[in-house]
């Protein structure tokens, strides 16, 4: 007989206050860019951590999430050592991306996720659209809990604005990228 108990999708309420850590395998931090602008290349990083301390008001709950840029995988190995070279991450520069939170709000019954975005040394406000999935218990005593969020920002912003005219209009990569984030999280 499984222990386990089923999911509880709900309030943030939900949430028992204290440190909650990303679970990596059991989480996805992607992103999506046209490319032609005719179809669309989507990639994720592999290698990250996260810490949620959620506080007694759920609202005033901080987030803070690292990213190794170096662990880019698109599914293309010459695409992914571009994404690594100064055109793009320039990973030898810049290891991390670094997301800190800095407010948690309600928005119609929905959630925004708003947090100070590091990527290549310059810092920018960027908001998520958070939805709550729920909290279980898994079959090993676990209690973990669920998040979806996603954003679009302009790479251009970051300071990554290598691109490539096209003779038929429009550029090779577009500006605009959209970052989602599957996240499970463990209570500590």
């Amino acid at each position: 007989m499984s222990t386990a108990t089923a999911p509880r999708t709900g309030a943030l309420a939900d949430l028992t206050p204290g440190t909650w850590t990303v679970d990596p395998t059991h989480s996805t931090i992607g992103f999506t860019a046209r490319h032609l602008m005719i179809t669309k290349v989507r990639g994720t990083f592999t290698d990250f951590d996260g810490v949620v301390t959620v506080a007694d008001e759920p609202l005033e709950s901080s987030v803070v999430a690292n990213v190794r840029l170096a662990s880019v995988a698109t599914g293309n190995a010459d695409r992914d050592a571009h994404l690594r070279t100064a055109d793009f991450f320039d990973t030898d520069t810049n290891a991390e991306m670094t997301l800190r939170s800095t407010a948690i709000r309600e928005d119609g019954g929905d959630y925004v996720l708003v947090g100070d975005l590091t990527i290549a040394g310059q810092t920018h406000p960027v908001e998520f659209a958070l939805d709550f999935d729920g909290v279980t218990v898994d079959p090993f005593g676990n209690t973990k809990a669920g998040f979806e969020a996603s954003t679009e920002i302009n790479r251009s912003d970051w300071g990554l604005s290598f691109n490539m005219a096209l003779e038929t209009g429009g550029v090779l990569v577009s500006e605009k990228i959209r970052i989602d984030l599957d996240i499970q999280l463990v209570r500590s």
